[in-house]
């Protein structure tokens, strides 16, 4: 079970601060974020950049995990997954746990847990908060194809969970998790 981290966005609400390399406990949020993958039991663990990507390279610790960089992250969420659903197929997985940057409050206890809802390779598993679908989410290696294909904008793979929403197991985390998002100024306060 591979994870996947997005982690290429701008933060153009955060008034062009990419959230990759926001401050939380002292280090880069981009380390929290791959951290929680690997320790919820994912290996390997791939992050895709794209805003400032050297600097992100320069100032955090990730020479534990696989690394590429999106050239059209402007471009949205999407076209970063597509990237790091091609970096994740080189490596055999047979499903891949995609966890978004911005969410701190998702951490390993949640990924363990949608990851043991794994049954094989055409499984469609997302985390869930109170009935809602949210991250992290994972995706058996025979969607990725389809998945890749329909990723645009923002969206990444949301439309193709909609149309296949009667396959999707839904595993409460709310319990555990914390499904926020930093995405404004306001957002800030929640870290630490």
């Amino acid at each position: 079970m591979a994870g996947l981290l997005l982690a290429a966005g701008g933060g153009r609400r955060l008034g062009g601060r990419p959230k990759a390399l926001l401050d939380h406990r002292g280090r880069p949020l981009v380390e929290h974020a791959a951290r929680a993958l690997r320790n919820g039991g994912c290996h390997p663990v791939h992050i895709v950049l794209g805003a400032a990507a050297a600097s992100v390279r320069e100032r955090a610790d990730l020479a534990a995990y696989g690394v590429s960089e999106n050239p059209d992250w402007a471009r949205g969420m999407g076209s970063s997954l597509r990237a790091g659903l091609a970096a994740v197929a080189e490596s055999g997985a047979d499903a891949v746990l995609v966890s978004l940057v911005d969410q701190p409050g998702i951490g390993a206890a949640a990924v363990a847990r949608v990851r043991a809802a794994y049954r094989g390779r055409d499984s469609l598993v997302s985390a869930a908060y109170d009935g809602r679908r949210g991250h992290p989410v994972l995706f058996g290696a025979d969607h990725w194809p389809d998945i890749a294909a329909a990723a645009e904008g923002d969206r990444g793979a949301r439309d193709y969970l909609r149309r296949h929403a009667d396959a999707v197991t839904l595993v409460e985390c709310a319990d555990i998790a914390e499904p926020y998002d930093i995405d404004t100024p306001e957002d800030l306060h929640r870290l630490e």
